[in-house]
């Protein structure tokens, strides 16, 4: 099946969702939250509750959005890439109705063999039509290069070659991802495990968004704690895939007042690629 570039500049949606502090807690405990009982806790109790930022990243990246907006690609090779979260109001509402409108923004080609990247462009907003946040979301389409589009463009952030200010560590659990998919990421690549074998994968991966509320969590608990609301932008590049049960660190280097840079690596392997990079947060 070609490629269909007419889709291009196209909008989609809206793509309706409502949610209870349930669901809230659902994709809290599916990006990590409280795996002992206790530690960030608030993310997944009622009680004083507050919304992980990620929890903005998750709606462009459902599978009923996926599907939908399908310009000819191969399913089996659909990878998340990059994402950039702007925040125009926190996410304070325990429960509500997210309507997203989506708009697929381009389609680039990165070459035989290196697959095709997409960017689709998300506004989400609550049932009283106050725009929440803005998503610049890319997928890596691995079995689609080479179909003769333009070359994506440049996107360079800055990773200090120096130490850390702080880094945070902990192990992934080996059940995260059997718990984040169930916030609408069905893809069998995060469950299947013959699937994963068939795409050269020793067991199911991580979904990215699961494993960029790690970072999440870990910039909040060490600069802004307790408040989460203060995000503004949370803008990562998914680089490796991740599998549960890996020890992770997030490295986050201090740029100026409110922005931090990171990225999250294998804390047992230093050599490792990491599974994110050229990470932004910034805060009010």
């Amino acid at each position: 099946m070609p490629i269909n570039t007419d889709m291009v500049g196209q909008e989609f949606g809206p793509f309706v969702r409502d949610y209870t502090f349930r669901d809230l807690s659902l994709f809290a405990l599916g990006s990590g939250c409280a795996i002992d009982g206790r530690t960030d806790l608030e993310y997944v109790y009622e009680k004083d509750m507050k919304v992980l930022p990620t929890f903005g990243a998750m709606p462009i990246v459902d599978s009923e959005v996926t599907r939908t907006i399908d310009y000819g690609y191969n399913y089996a090779g659909s990878l998340h890439w990059s994402f950039d979260l702007r925040f125009h109001q926190p996410i304070t509402k325990l429960a509500g109705k997210l309507s997203t409108t989506v708009v697929l923004k381009g389609l680039f080609d990165r070459g035989p063999g290196k697959g095709l990247l997409a960017q689709h462009v998300g506004d989400t907003y609550d049932e009283d039509g106050t725009l929440l946040f803005t998503n610049e979301s890319w997928d890596c389409l691995i079995f689609d290069g080479g179909w003769g589009g333009e070359p994506a463009p440049k996107d360079i952030v800055e990773i200090p070659d120096r130490e850390p200010d702080v880094e945070l560590r902990e192990v992934v659990p080996e059940n995260q991802a059997l718990l984040y998919r169930l916030s609408g990421d069905y893809h069998p690549q995060h469950v299947d495990w013959e699937y994963a074998a068939e795409n050269g994968q020793p067991r199911p991966i991580l979904h990215a968004v699961s494993f960029a509320g790690i970072a999440c969590r870990h910039f909040v608990r060490a600069f802004v704690p307790g408040e989460p609301e203060r995000l503004t932008r949370f803008k990562t590049r998914i680089t490796a895939s991740l599998l549960p049960g890996t020890t992770v660190a997030t490295q986050m280097w201090r740029m100026d007042e409110n922005r931090v840079h990171f990225r999250l690596v294998n804390a047992d392997d230093p050599d490792a690629k990491p599974f994110l990079n050229f990470g932004v947060i910034e805060w009010r």
